[in-house]
């Protein structure tokens, strides 16, 4: 597919001023020395995407993921600048026909972090499924534009509540229930289905919530909770019950608490507190959800084109 219309996705220019009323805890001076220096890195590294697009015979233009509100149409390509974060805010705005690379504007340098370890955490964006940073991104464009590399099609995960046609949203990552306060326990149920039919037992649960993921997310929340990294192109979603309360009864169910949803399966879940809320990738998406609500989570959603880095194929 030929690409004339470019859409340049950024994140926001944080903004970190010594003595703002913004951060009044932080008077460690490296550490605002290390905030202000990520602000101009990120700057540097769109301002040569933008060089490097003034190059190419290829109409393009540019908005803050914080600007986004109406779905992605009418261009070829979206690349998105920034980290994973942005990657992900880009794919709740496109549907399964516009491919979309990333590029990590700030990669984690692991020198870094071992020379301040003592004074803070310096890790930034891991970039997982960025295919670019400033060192290849001409060529990584160059390849897309001449036809020379594919997107790969990666599984997004639908919600549908009540019977309800699916959200709106889907989710590339994962999937959270829960509370809408972390400290209150929730109770719920789940199966598994297939054609309609029940294919394992039904799980009566109490715990800090649910977590279903994608391939693509089980490197994210559901690796670091103990779940196991998926190849990338996998259909299959992967879910975990977070800290269950077994009691006496967990023998009969401890096994159930993590698995697998096969990409011909879906998950039934009904909700027995008063409140709930659906989190899709991360805080920012949610759907509020009450006492008796049935959820249906599958792996039949639109797909997502994404040009993927090497590294993560192999």
């Amino acid at each position: 597919m030929a690409i004339r219309r470019l859409l340049l996705l950024l994140k926001p220019f944080d903004v970190y001023a010594v003595g703002s009323k913004s951060l009044p805890r932080i008077t460690n001076s490296q550490v605002l020395h290390y905030l202000d220096n990520r602000r101009k890195v990120h700057k540097d590294a769109v301002n040569f995407c933008q060089n490097i697009l003034r190059q190419k015979s290829v109409d393009w233009e540019t908005i803050l993921r914080t600007d986004l509100s109406q779905p992605i149409r009418d261009f070829d390509l979206v690349v998105t600048v920034g980290g994973d974060g942005t990657l992900l805010r880009a794919s709740h705005f496109i549907d399964d026909s516009i491919p979309v690379v990333g590029v990590n504007s700030d990669p984690t340098q692991a020198e870094e972090v071992a020379h301040l370890s003592c004074e803070f955490d310096a890790t930034r964006s891991t970039g997982h499924l960025c295919a670019a940073t400033v060192k290849n991104f001409e060529q990584v464009l160059d390849d897309i534009l001449a036809g020379c590399k594919n997107p790969c099609n990666l599984t997004r995960m639908s919600v549908s509540i009540n019977s309800q046609p699916p959200v709106s949203t889907y989710a590339l990552n994962d999937m959270l229930i829960a509370h809408p306060c972390p400290s209150t326990v929730s109770r719920f149920s789940f199966k598994l289905e297939k054609d309609s039919e029940s294919c394992s037992p039904l799980a009566n649960c109490r715990s800090s919530g649910l977590r279903i993921s994608t391939a693509a997310g089980s490197t994210a929340a559901m690796h670091s909770a103990g779940g196991f990294v998926m190849p990338i192109l996998s259909e299959d979603l992967q879910y975990m019950v977070r800290e269950p309360i077994l009691g006496g009864a967990g023998n009969g169910i401890s096994n159930l608490m993590h698995g697998i949803i096969k990409q011909d399966e879906s998950m039934e879940a009904r909700w027995f507190c008063d409140e709930g809320v659906v989190y899709i990738d991360g805080s920012h998406v949610r759907h509020f959800i009450q006492y008796g609500d049935t959820l249906q989570f599958s792996s039949k959603a639109p797909i997502l084109k994404v040009f993927l880095p090497n590294h993560i194929l192999s």
